[in-house]
């Protein structure tokens, strides 16, 4: 048995790694998440804020200016995303039953199936960028990126 240090793998999880910082680190782990998501979009004619607004509206009906505020987007951006996911059949505006003048934008069938597809593309290709992570590294990582986002998300 040798005296030498063992070889340090960077593909291993348990591997010494140099410590980004928390600014580098998380701003850098969100251009790979980005990236992922923006290959999952680009392969079914979308782009990201489209498959974000794809996520949002698949289990609830949020109005237009919620929805305007949770992707960030001001009131005439919101309306040409929302006619350019209705032109495709993936969205579908009404009426708001508590106030005629508010619109509520709810998911049609074609835009669940995408939905679903997408997100089960999306579920791959951030589980291929943890692949290296052991079980209880991506365990902590999901309740540390739980913890921020729970803090920080409007909807």
């Amino acid at each position: 048995m040798s005296d030498e240090p063992e070889s340090k793998d960077a593909g291993h999880p348990t591997a010494e790694v140099a410590d980004l910082g928390i600014v580098d680190g998380l701003a850098q782990l969100s251009f790979l998440v980005q990236a992922a998501l923006g290959k999952v979009a680009a392969e079914h004619g979308l782009s990201v804020v489209q498959l974000r607004l794809l996520g949002v509206v698949r289990d609830r009906t949020p109005g237009m200016q919620e929805l305007a505020r949770h992707l960030g987007l001001d009131k005439s951006s919101m309306t040409g995303l929302v006619d350019r996911a209705e032109r495709r059949d993936l969205v579908r505006r009404s009426p708001s039953p508590h106030d005629k003048r508010s619109l509520l934008v709810s998911i049609t069938p074609e835009g669940q199936n995408l939905a679903r597809r997408c997100a089960a593309e999306a579920e791959q290709q951030i589980r291929d960028l943890t692949a290296h992570l052991t079980d209880d590294q991506r365990s902590r990582l999901s309740l540390l990126a739980s913890a921020l986002v729970s803090r920080h998300t409007p909807i």
